[in-house]
């Protein structure tokens, strides 16, 4: 062996030695990994589940359309609350890049089971006028029966909110198109017959809380004035800005200013930002979780350097270098943290598979996740590691084999 040779440890025999030393304590290195492999797993967990839940809800977006737009009256100048025009549906149809539009309006009507029950015990119900349009303008579902038309608009019947029949008790049995067994509610003072159940509208919860009559039958017997509370507004997708800006002054043309415009996907975006400030709290105590398995290492490889002193000395007796001492160490923090890396990503992927599984999302787990877990686990073994490593290498053979 030349001299140039015997002062460097070649790669294997660097992996060998310390694969031995890490072998020797099994126990104690199988733990420290755990520390680190539990950090990175809840890390890379929370990341997967995040973004499944993401790729979910964006998902659900371009199904259900970001197209929609809601107009609402506002406040007058002095305070009170604003009216849309009765015609302001009609105007905004008008508006070139508009492709569907219904409105609702409010009634002084309330809706229970029967004519027995209180009638303050309302259940969060509202009862509004509803266009036959409506269904198809929010993109909803019917669970059972029929939705409004032209002729039943005009005679009581009724189209229940999912919300509005599981708290009232009726069930939407049969399927959409026919008839929900005929039941019947107390609406304004007079039986109502249930004609359609809805299935819940994603991006118009409002309407999963109320029973939906025709307008003509709500200005005839429900006190309605025909003026609409709220217009729903589908637009061309490419358009939504330029009709957004447009539609104040189109419904209400002497007073734009008392019209409210916005986008309900725009509360489903403001939820998925809530959601990622979330994330970041659960990243922080993932890393908080990862750090204390960073200490364990740390702790570990300084315990292993006091009882492998004789080790140390008989090495650097034999001709064993401070550096390849200290490498030694630093490859023994470094492996450990390798192998509870590794460990953590499998295992935070596995409960991100799991969850979104439990879900119903499409499983979704970021590299970038899976590679700076491994990453995160390697900075963290190689700073717990260079203390002790440093330690070891500063021993001298005559002490450590003293000592030992």
């Amino acid at each position: 062996m030349t001299g140039s040779r015997a002062g460097r440890l070649g790669a294997r025999d660097l992996l060998g030695v310390a694969a031995a030393g890490l072998r020797s304590r099994r126990l104690r290195a199988a733990l420290s990994a755990l520390g680190v492999a539990i950090g990175i797993a809840a890390m890379v967990a929370v990341l997967g589940i995040s973004t499944s839940s993401r790729a979910d809800l964006l998902a659900q977006l371009d199904a259900l359309g970001t197209n929609l737009l809601r107009v609402t009256p506002g406040e007058t100048f002095f305070g009170d609350a604003a009216k849309l025009p009765e015609e302001a549906p009609g105007m905004v149809r008008r508006i070139g890049p508009v492709q569907r539009v219904a409105a609702t309006g409010p009634t002084e009507a309330g809706v229970r089971r029967s004519d027995l029950i209180p009638e303050a015990e309302t259940g969060g119900i509202s009862v509004l006028a509803a266009d036959p349009e409506l269904l198809g303008t929010l993109g909803g579902e019917l669970a059972a029966g029929r939705f409004l038309n032209r002729a039943t608009a005009r005679y009581p019947a009724v189209v229940l909110g999912a919300k509005a029949a599981e708290r009232l008790g009726v069930p939407a049995t049969g399927s959409p198109g026919d008839p929900p067994g005929g039941r019947q509610v107390w609406l304004g003072g007079r039986w109502f017959t249930v004609v359609g159940i809805l299935q819940p509208v994603a991006l118009a919860p409002e309407i999963d809380r109320a029973a939906l009559v025709g307008f003509p039958v709500a200005e005839a017997l429900l006190g309605s004035d025909g003026s609409p509370g709220t217009v729903y507004v589908r637009t061309d997708p490419g358009q939504v800005a330029a009709v957004r800006a447009v539609l104040p002054a189109t419904a209400n043309p002497a007073n734009p200013n008392e019209v409210r415009v916005s986008r309900p996907s725009d509360a489903l975006a403001a939820r998925a930002a809530a959601d990622t400030a979330f994330t970041s709290l659960l990243l922080g105590l993932g890393a908080v979780a990862l750090l204390v398995g960073g200490v364990g290492i740390a702790n570990v490889m300084v315990i292993s350097v006091l009882e492998r002193r004789s080790e140390i000395g008989l090495r650097r007796a034999l001709g064993a270098t401070r550096s390849h001492v200290g490498v030694q160490f630093l490859a023994e923090s470094l492996l450990l943290a390798l192998a509870g890396g590794l460990a953590g990503v499998l295992l935070g992927s596995a409960v991100t598979a799991v969850y979104a599984a439990g879900r119903g999302w499409s499983v979704v787990v970021p590299a970038p996740a899976l590679a700076g877990g491994v990453l995160a686990a390697l900075v963290i073994g190689a700073v717990a590691g260079l203390y002790p490593a440093l330690r070891a290498a500063r021993l001298a053979p005559t002490d450590a084999l003293r000592t030992a």
